[in-house]
């Protein structure tokens, strides 16, 4: 008798959902309680801290009902053989615009189109009540709803400008890959990370979001002296107008990994809310002592390996999944889908998956704290514990935070442990 391989990927994901919910009500839980951490207490305004709350809530209520309808779409649409059949529709399509079916090209983009299609679809009312209902009642979300719809046309555009020559690159890989299958897919999609890590700064993002140079003044001043000082090849500061979309706040820096470094592309970037946001110059500049140190302790550097070690895991998992395949003289059978079209290819590796994010998570957890104290040491550490808490205020961050939930799912360590990090070693001394 055959092994039930769809009962258990289904079974499988019906228990990382359950697993899920339970670290999901934890949450919840912490959500709910009424008082801050004491580590907060003086630090956040009771004001703050219930707007926090209800933001925070709302986003869990949302959440829940999000989860729940994905889990019974996604266990439906494999229960009932949704995508082979969808996969023998897409090969019809293919045929009726007078192109050839039994080519695994043009018959798995068909496939991937429709799928595309109809993600976008389901997707769109959670997306809309995510931003013109959660998002504004909180006072955060600035889009209109042409602005909205533009973002989705243009990224449908995108997908399909750059989706059909990746698709079909990794299709010919897997057709001649052979015995070293694994390793070509894994270099394939490492220069494609690079490729795509230089490109999207310089001619995606500015497709979104609009770019201008931070104006002359004391705080362009402070943030090239700081640089400077780190020896950082500060290239260009811009600020995002991303006060279009949200109010929410941000700071990021493009860094490539070392073996990009001749491209020379360093620059920082800052949301234009960050600036609104903190009024005091000194803890906009912390806040980016602290993602310079990322850079000076080769941050960067650590997590694009650790992230392409991840994803070089995966490969191996698909590598072995069953194929279309011809016997001498034979036909690919076209009701058997190919690697990228595999009903069960992304749930097969979603054990492989959750425990890759949660490794990602422990480490990106641990350079935070250290790029904090690295900012402390160049003795930001009071101007950098405000920013933290002005951003944490500002975006309406959650308080409270369930340990269990935050271990699995943050990537940044909650607030109370990062000020508790800061204030350590001044307490120790006293």
């Amino acid at each position: 008798m055959a092994f039930p391989f769809l009962e258990a990927v289904i079974g499988f994901m019906i228990l990382m959902y359950i697993f899920e919910t339970y670290l999901d009500l934890r949450q919840h839980t912490a959500l709910k309680l009424p008082t801050l951490p004491k580590t907060l207490e003086g630090v956040i305004s009771q004001e703050k801290f219930e707007k926090s709350r209800a933001y925070s809530l709302d986003k869990s209520h949302f959440h829940f009902i999000h989860e729940f309808v994905t889990i019974l779409m996604d266990s439906a649409i494999l229960f009932f053989r949704v995508l082979p059949w969808f996969w023998k529709r897409s090969g019809d399509f293919v045929t009726l615009v007078g192109l050839n079916a039994e080519n695994e090209i043009l018959h798995t983009l068909a496939f991937l189109g429709g799928v595309m299609i109809w993600s976008q679809i389901t997707d769109l009312p959670f997306s809309m009540y995510s931003t013109f209902v959660v998002e504004a009642r909180h006072g955060f979300n600035k889009q209109t709803i042409w602005l909205f719809f533009r973002d989705m046309v243009k990224g449908i555009c995108l997908a399909v400008i750059l989706g059909p020559p990746i698709v079909s690159a990794i299709i010919v890989i897997v057709q001649k890959g052979g015995a070293y299958l694994a390793i070509y897919l894994w270099a394939f999609m490492f220069v494609l990370s690079l490729v795509m890590m230089t490109l999207y700064p310089v001619l995606i993002a500015p497709l979104f979001n609009k770019f201008t140079p931070l104006p002359e003044g004391e705080l362009r001043l402070k943030i090239e002296k700081l640089a400077s000082s780190l020896k950082f090849p500060l290239k260009k500061l811009f600020v995002v107008d991303g006060s279009t979309r949200s109010s929410h706040s941000n700071v990021r820096i493009q860094i490539l990994p070392t073996c990009m470094d001749f491209l020379r592309t360093r620059r920082i970037v800052l949301y234009d809310t960050l600036i609104q946001q903190c009024k005091d110059d000194e803890e906009i500049v912390a806040v980016i002592a602290h993602e310079l140190g990322h850079w000076k302790l080769n941050h960067t550097m650590y997590s694009f390996i650790a992230v392409q070690l991840g994803v070089m895991a995966c490969p191996y998992v698909n590598s072995y999944l069953p194929r279309p395949h011809k016997a001498s003289g034979a036909k690919i059978v076209t009701n058997n889908p190919g690697l990228l079209a595999q009903p069960l290819h992304r749930h097969t590796i979603i054990p492989l998956q959750h425990l890759v994010s949660f490794a990602l998570n422990l480490v990106s957890r641990s350079f935070e704290f250290q790029a904090d104290a690295f900012a402390k040491k160049l003795g930001y550490a009071s101007a950098l514990r405000a920013g933290l808490v002005k951003l944490q205020e500002e975006n309406l961050s959650a308080m409270n935070t369930d340990p269990w939930y935050s271990a699995y799912h943050y990537s940044h360590p909650p607030l109370v442990e990062r000020l508790d990090a800061i204030d350590k070693p001044d307490k120790k001394a006293d």
